[in-house]
């Protein structure tokens, strides 16, 4: 069947690379399923080496026809050249023109005048592709060409467990394939058999590997090595969440932007954040940088690289440009801040990004006495009334300056039941972790019928080591337990 979206979206790409013999190939593909052989015959030869090793033989065509397009092809490759050539030179000329009197353009200027563009390339990024994509290859390929030069050296195309419309992230996760930028005189061992490699106009190759024989109808590639990569992506990650939801949730609370980590780890009641941990300086750094920019874009009434992304009415993913986040996350609404949502149904509470479940805890409620609606951590504190094993455990986060509260207990049979007088409980490690995890200021969703009603614990507690004092031993807390 054809799918005139898929031969869009490939056209506009190979018109923007034409030396990509992976993107011909795809669009050769499509053109197929769509009946223009002609026109798919034109995309193989286009193709060359990739369609070998794909179809595992060289195109049926007689040597005299690939003569003749290829002599064409040649000409029309002059033809772009002539027109880029042109394009560029009236862009540099008006760029010369916009500068004041006597003020001279240096090289930066004159090659370097996509802003953002000087942003340090992240070694390992991840696409995750929806699980009822039918393109899972083409999904990845779009995020790639819209990322453009911010793209990783290391793309993963991973699909996540998904439940009721949630994606599940410390669930299993399905690796489909990685493509890595590497110079054309490195040296791969990596068998044909398992990796495709893509020259591009820069003289570099991209080395396509499959891990998933549903994905490519193919022998997979050993795949130990690239879950490890992966896991070591997530756990970096959620650090980028973290100090990302805390930055933006820093500039509601003050009107300002941090300036430094320590603004946000501050003793009580500015404990934007509740510790610091490796690699959180660079987090910051990175984070403030793209949510500045992203600002800036925004008040110019530029066309940013953040997308809006959500669900059409019948549930469908509406398809979006992808971003590219804070350590080369390429989705769309990277930045959008963690959340809260907690579901009395189930009596589950989630730290969400986007439809994305982050994490997922069992809790205490207290049935109708539980209010619905929305509010915001407003207080953190460590050891609510001076104790770590008291009626509140030892962390309570305060929800919209209320008597309401997310907190500890010392019943631990009360989690999952109706028990409280409104409060929401959790179990010791849960509510230290989501202590540490969501910064001051996070917003709280409590409705009925939301979430899944199981979800796999992760591997590894998040953890910050704290560095500040956020006990508060002159209140007497009396919280709705």
């Amino acid at each position: 069947m054809e799918s005139p979206e898929d031969i869009f979206y490939l056209k506009q790409f190979v018109k923007q690379h034409p030396d990509n013999q992976m993107g011909w190939y795809l669009l050769g593909k499509q053109y197929l399923l769509a009946g223009k052989e002609g026109k798919a015959n034109y995309c193989f030869i286009q193709a060359g080496e990739i369609y070998d090793a794909f179809e595992r033989e060289s195109h049926p065509l007689a040597e005299h026809q690939l003569q003749f397009l290829r002599e064409w092809s040649q000409k029309q490759k002059k033809k772009r050249f002539a027109r880029r050539f042109a394009l560029v030179a009236i862009v540099l000329i008006g760029v010369v023109l916009s500068l004041p009197a006597g003020r001279e353009l240096n090289h930066e200027e004159a090659v370097s005048p996509i802003i953002g563009s000087q942003q340090t390339v992240s070694k390992v990024g991840v696409i995750l592709i929806p699980q009822k994509e039918l393109r899972p290859v083409g999904y990845a390929w779009e995020g790639l060409m819209n990322a453009g030069q911010s793209a990783p050296l290391k793309t993963i195309a991973a699909k996540l467990e998904e439940d009721k419309g949630w994606r599940n992230w410390t669930g299993r996760a399905t690796i489909l394939l990685a493509v890595e930028a590497k110079q054309s005189d490195e040296e791969d061992d990596t068998s044909a058999e398992e990796s495709r490699g893509v020259r591009t106009s820069d003289g570099n190759e991209l080395g396509v590997t499959m891990f998933d024989s549903n994905t490519c109808n193919c022998i997979p590639a050993e795949s130990s090595g690239i879950y490890k990569e992966y896991r070591d992506w997530q756990t970096k990650q959620e650090l980028h969440w973290t100090v990302g939801s805390a930055v933006a949730q820093y500039k509601k609370l003050y009107g300002n932007w941090p300036s430094k980590l320590e603004d946000l780890v501050r003793p009580y009641p500015n404990n934007v954040l509740a510790g610091e941990k490796e690699g959180m300086r660079e987090a910051f750094r990175e984070v403030l940088e793209r949510l500045k920019a992203k600002e800036q874009a925004g008040q110019s009434g530029e066309k940013g690289t953040e997308a809006s992304g959500g669900s059409t009415g019948n549930g469908n993913e509406i398809r979006t440009t992808s971003a590219v986040g804070s350590n080369g996350y390429l989705e769309p609404n990277w930045s959008k801040p963690l959340e809260i949502v907690v579901d009395k149904s189930t009596h589950r509470l989630a730290v969400v990004q986007g439809n994305i479940i982050v994490r997922s805890y069992k809790v205490g409620l207290g049935a109708d006495r539980t209010p619905e609606g929305s509010f915001y951590v407003s207080e953190k504190v460590k050891n609510p009334n001076g104790s770590d094993n008291g009626t509140f455990g030892s962390r309570g986060m305060t929800l919209s300056n209320t008597l309401y509260a997310i907190h500890g207990t010392d019943e631990p049979d009360s989690i999952g039941k109706d028990e409280s007088l409104g409060c929401i409980r959790m179990g010791k490690a849960d509510v230290e972790e989501l202590y540490d995890l969501v910064p001051l200021g996070t917003p709280v969703k409590v409705k009925n019928g939301t979430l899944p009603s199981d979800s796999k614990p992760a591997a590894v507690r998040f953890k910050l080591e704290p560095k500040q004092d956020e006990t508060n031993p002159v209140k007497v807390y009396e919280w709705l337990n």
